[in-house]
């Protein structure tokens, strides 16, 4: 059946139907505005856009892996400020013909991921389009804590990675190529797995700067460098490349390498750190804040490929 024959609020009653409600919501969909509880006062926000042809493709991952990787690139920005997301708002453009069963798989893709967190999605809008897009927005609890911002980072801190990289990368790489394994690599691109309890952690233990690792670590390190007016310097020893990625990188040509530095999609943090400040668990050390203003490997420029540009790619 498809969305053209539910009409806009067949869709919306059956999607609801389907997406449980977190602790911090106290008015949920139905009405014109949700509400949620900010018990601090203030709220963390984040907003994601995902186009179809552009950040996914339905014929390589299921709907609810889309609406996962929606999800995750919101609360993960939630989680790179040392906040808990409390909730999500969803815009779906869709085109008429769009299979009802797809929206539901969605919107459980939606709601799986948020209550990894506790979150819930408590609202947002739907309309028809030509191209399939959806536009998440992601709000969150600082619980009494400062933010931690990209401008924090000082001379002297230690540079330290929570999560992985390389692998949605690599498992994009995959798929183009026309493959399906390794399958860590292509489940990692149609689902990542993010360590959202070291955003808060890292905001507790006292990181200076953090960011969300979503369009290639040595780019978004670049932002952290280019915010805190400093330089970053990373150690190519403390990036291990795994063995299916090692064997994938072999048998397509490519160096793994790429992958690990200048890949996005995993949504790790990178955080930098006082070099005195024990790291929470699940943080390791990859580097250290420098004098300059740019980000080198080994104390040496970085050729490769520095990470994804929405208007340069």
């Amino acid at each position: 059946m498809s969305i053209a024959r539910t009409g806009e609020f067949g869709l919306i009653e059956r999607v609801v139907a389907r997406l449980g409600t977190g602790p911090a919501t106290i008015i949920g969909p139905g009405d014109d505005a949700a509400v949620v509880i900010a018990s601090d006062g203030r709220v963390v926000a984040s907003t994601d856009v995902l186009v179809e042809g552009r950040h996914f493709r339905r014929d390589w991952a299921e709907a609810e892996d889309i609406g996962r990787r929606a999800a995750a690139a919101n609360l993960a920005d939630i989680a790179a400020m040392g906040a808990t997301a409390t909730a999500l708002l969803v815009g779906l453009c869709a085109p008429p013909d769009l299979d009802v069963a797809w929206a539901e798989q969605l919107s459980d893709g939606l709601a799986t991921e948020a209550a990894l967190v506790g979150a819930s999605v408590v609202g947002g809008d739907m309309t028809a389009s030509p191209t399939l897009t959806i536009a998440v927005t992601a709000l969150g609890d600082l619980h009494g804590l400062p933010p931690v911002l990209r401008s924090g980072a000082q001379v002297g801190d230690v540079v330290a990675l929570a999560g992985r990289v390389g692998f949605a990368a690599a498992g994009y790489t995959v798929l183009s190529r026309g493959f399906r394994t390794p399958k860590i690599l292509v489940e990692a691109y149609r689902r990542p797995v993010v360590p959202y309890a070291l955003g808060p952690a890292a905001g507790r233990a006292g990181a200076t700067s953090m960011i969300d690792v979503s369009d290639g670590l040595i780019a978004d390190l670049g932002h952290i460098a280019h915010a805190s007016k400093v330089g970053v310097n990373l150690h190519r020893s403390a990036f291990k490349v795994p063995e299916q990625m090692r064997d994938a990188a072999l048998a397509l040509g490519v160096d793994p390498y790429q992958w690990l530095l200048a890949g996005g999609d995993d949504h790790a943090l990178a955080a930098t750190f006082p070099a005195d400040v024990p790291l929470p668990e699940g943080w390791q050390v990859i580097g250290e804040v420098i004098e300059g203003s740019t980000v080198t490997l080994d104390n040496r420029p970085w050729y490769g490929p520095k990470g994804w540009d929405h208007f340069r790619a």
